[in-house]
């Protein structure tokens, strides 16, 4: 928000250089980012007045001109075209140095001297979208009401200093001048003038007969008033109201445009010009779109609108995009007679979502989606038809239409002096308060007196320009900033301090990446949104729950549309992205959330599990110890194993996957460990399946790991059970069987443990052999087992008797034959 001074100074006279004022309003919490000098630079810029043009000698495309720059007449040459004899334009002198650096000194051009420069508007430094396009080219052409000999400058009111304000979303209030001015009222102490609102109506006849107003969905617009004018003049609106538009950043298009737009800047309500004659039956419809419903707007864009999109419409057509911009159908033209103005309020959600489907963005749209005060529809429409009349743009029909659904009362806030003296650790008393309350220009009804006569409670009534104001700390906020953040004492905060220390979760999660980055892992972090296509890339079918996802209302782009139910979308996109710059050996993992929605359309949070990822692929690095080892399907395994370990998770039960579409059926495993009779799941581990693989475009075979971080966690022990070493010595037994292929390791160590009872003390596998010597189908799987007992010697004969005894329970439970 751009603020004049000249301006503000319609309001409130503070006293005060810009500089100066711009601080003190930053103290008080509105901050001014900056205070714009727009004449920076025009110090020797004046306006001049040509008295004489002729072509020169030498150049057809220049001409000589003589300008009278109020201290006697100056020959320069020019090349622009459009200049004539009889108009002012600025003239930058000798000396110059112009805010484009171009410093001005005398020359000759072509045999002919030249004493200055006849500037354009981009020379001068003027922003281009506050200047109207016939003005872009060529030399600006002043006023004829600009002073010959008068600053540039002034002429074009860059010598009014510009606050530039920074306002967070609370203050939105702030968005127009008479706010601003009431801020610098009560930060200053200075006396506000507000402007008298009287609207003299020439016009025949009554608004109310002419213009009727529905409103068909009350949750989207609170209110619309409307007005009429006839005998419409257009043209320029005076010099002053379009210098106070360029100073706010806005261009001045004709005389009614710029009187809505400065009534929008001066009373924060924005409001939109019909033309009448193209409203059928002068009937005002306010709706919601239809569905495929199309509309035009001014920017002769055509939309396409949907059913939570809100209009104004007549009987048979949309003429406007509620709150956001109007329709090209009912654009004010050069036939345009009779005007229909508009104010209104819409549901400041409603208009966002609006303004961000359609990408169009506004000064309007920007006051309505932080919200508009209701009570000034009335105001900010009557102030409009005030200037209407006063600069003799159109004559004002007598009357209006107001649709007010449901009347606005101010909020009452009780508050207490001793609690916001708590909340700010200051002692002011109930005067203190009111005093700062009065300056604000807030009603207060105190309650009750306590002691002699002191103000202890109350009851404050939030003026309905203030939507930020909602409870007691609100008010305190007030309090502080008016009566200056830097007299508050610096306090230190009381109470009880504790050791911080991390939660439960918290440490599992840092032992887990400690782990895996000490395995050789990088971790990686991915984004939360992915596109919904990476569901068809991972093959899920359309039944699977992880086709149940949460889509956004409003995604960045469309590679971001859903939340992931899964981590391993992104990290397969990381080892594409690498695997597309040649880097094919790759070890990486993630600790992230998912999001599970309980039901759709949502009408609660989704679930959010978080999960541990991991993705390898190619070959460890190379060692001056050995050759490169594979990252594959049991180099990931290892690395599972030994943070189970690390987390002290043992019984670990790892079972052949065969449903889980994005692994191999033949080279993947589910993990589950069983708790009091309770099966937890704990996730899934193998290689990628090939058709994963190329719709990654993917080489080699990589493998992925997914583990349920809350399963860890509840299965995790910050301490291992503790084993004294053994004073008896042990004895170490070797058993090789040949094995069916599809009997898997587990099994038989489950058979090992369970027949070895108390005295097996522990069991390795140490070999895995195929080839020649086993039949096709089977496997040699070699074991060596170590018995040993905590109380005696073992004795040959126990260990011997305990071995024969799994392997004969090996031999009927899995057809192991022993070699």
């Amino acid at each position: 928000m751009r603020v004049s001074i000249d301006w503000l100074g319609d309001y409130v006279t503070a006293g005060l250089e810009a500089a100066e004022l711009g601080e003190k309003m930053t103290r008080s919490g509105i901050a001014v980012e900056n205070v714009l000098r727009r004449e920076k630079g025009l110090n020797k810029v004046v306006v001049g007045k040509i008295v004489e043009m002729t072509k020169h000698p030498e150049a057809d495309r220049l001409w000589i001109c003589s300008v009278d720059t109020g201290e006697g007449s100056r020959t320069i040459v020019t090349g622009a075209q459009n200049v004539r004899v009889g108009q002012k334009v600025p003239v930058a002198l000798p000396g110059a140095l112009l805010p484009n650096g171009v410093k001005i000194e005398e020359s000759v051009l072509r045999g002919i001297p030249s004493s200055g420069m006849l500037c354009s508007a981009e020379e001068l430094g003027l922003e281009e979208k506050t200047i109207a396009p016939e003005d872009r080219e060529g030399i600006l052409i002043l006023s004829d009401d600009a002073a010959t000999g008068q600053p540039a400058s002034a002429a074009l009111g860059l010598d009014d200093p510009v606050l530039e304000l920074e306002l967070t979303p609370n203050r939105a209030d702030c968005l127009a001048v008479i706010n601003v001015a009431r801020e610098v009222a009560a930060i200053t102490g200075a006396g506000l003038r507000l402007p008298e609102v009287t609207v003299s109506e020439k016009a025949e006849g009554r608004a109310e007969e002419r213009v009727k107003v529905t409103i068909e969905d009350g949750d989207l617009c609170g209110r619309y008033a409307a007005r009429l004018f006839t005998n419409l003049r257009p043209g320029p609106s005076p010099a002053w109201m379009q210098r106070r538009l360029q100073a706010a950043g806005m261009r001045p298009i004709n005389n009614i445009v710029d009187i809505t737009n400065y009534v929008m800047l001066e009373l924060g309500h924005p409001l939109h010009a019909f033309d009448y004659g193209t409203i059928k039956d002068g009937h005002i419809i306010v709706r919601r779109a239809r569905a495929g419903e199309k509309l035009v707007t001014l920017d002769g864009q055509e939309r396409e609108l949907n059913l939570e999109n809100l209009v104004i419409a007549d009987p048979e057509k949309a003429v406007g995009l509620a709150g956001v911009m109007g329709g090209l159908n009912s654009e004010i033209s050069a036939g345009t007679t009779t005007v229909l103005l508009e104010a209104a309020h819409f549901h400041p959600a409603n208009i966002r979502r609006t303004a961000r489907q359609l990408g169009l963005r506004s000064e309007a749209s920007q006051r309505f989606e932080k919200g508009v005060n209701i009570d000034t529809v009335t105001l900010a429409m009557n102030r409009a038809a005030q200037l209407v009349a006063d600069l003799n743009v159109a004559d004002v029909v007598p009357g209006h239409v107001d649709n007010y659904l449901r009347k606005v009362a101010p909020l009452e806030i009780p508050f207490s002096v001793d609690r916001i003296n708590a909340l700010l650790g200051t002692t002011l008393t109930g005067d203190d308060m009111d005093a700062i309350f009065q300056r604000l220009q807030f009603p207060v009804k105190w309650i009750g007196d306590a002691g002699e006569g002191e103000k202890r409670s109350g009851i404050l009534i939030a003026p309905t320009y203030r939507p930020d104001l909602q409870g007691e700390h609100d008010l305190a906020e007030e309090v502080a900033r008016l009566y200056g953040y830097d007299r508050i004492p610096t306090t230190l905060p009381k109470g009880e301090t504790t050791v911080g220390q991390r939660t439960w979760p918290q440490t599992v999660r840092e032992r887990i990446a400690d782990t895996l980055v000490g395995a050789g892992l990088r971790e990686v972090v991915t984004f939360s949104f992915i596109n919904p296509r990476h569901l068809d890339r991972l093959g899920l079918p359309a039944e699977d729950p992880m086709r149940q996802v949460v889509p956004l209302q409003n995604p960045l782009s469309e590679e971001q549309g859903v939340l992931r139910p899964t981590i391993l979308p992104g990290l397969l996109e990381v080892a594409a992205r690498n695997a597309s710059r040649r880097i094919a050996d790759l070890a990486i993992f993630e600790v992230g959330s998912t999001f599970l929605p309980r039901a759709l359309p949502l009408k609660e949070l989704p679930d959010e599990p978080w999960k541990v990822s991991a993705l390898v692929m190619g070959e460890a690095s190379i060692h001056w110890s050995g050759k490169p080892k594979a990252l594959d399907f049991y180099y990931l395994k290892g690395i599972a194993e030994k943070l189970l370990a690390t987390l002290k998770i043992d019984d670990v039960a790892w079972q052949r996957e065969r449903e889980v579409p994005y692994l191999h059926p033949g080279r993947s495993a589910r993990l589950t460990v069983e708790r009091e009779g309770v099966e937890i799941h704990l996730g899934v581990l193998g290689e990628v399946h090939p058709d994963v693989r190329e719709a990654y475009d993917l080489a080699g075979r990589p493998v992925v790991m997914e583990l349920d971080l809350s399963a860890l966690i509840l299965l995790a022990r910050a301490k291992g059970d503790y084993t004294p070493l053994p004073r008896y010595p042990s004895t170490d037994r070797d058993m090789a069987m040949v094995l069916p292929l599809d009997v898997p390791a587990g099994q038989v160590e489950a058979v090992i443990a369970e027949k070895g009872g108390e005295i097996l003390e522990r069991w390795r596998l140490f070999d895995v052999y195929q080839g020649n010597q086993i039949a096709q189908g089977y496997r040699s799987l070699a074991y060596t087992l170590r018995y040993q007992a905590p109380d005696r010697t073992l004795t040959d004969d126990e260990v011997n008797s305990r071995h024969e005894s799994i392997k004969a329970a090996l031999a009927e439970r899995l057809g192991a034959r022993f070699r």
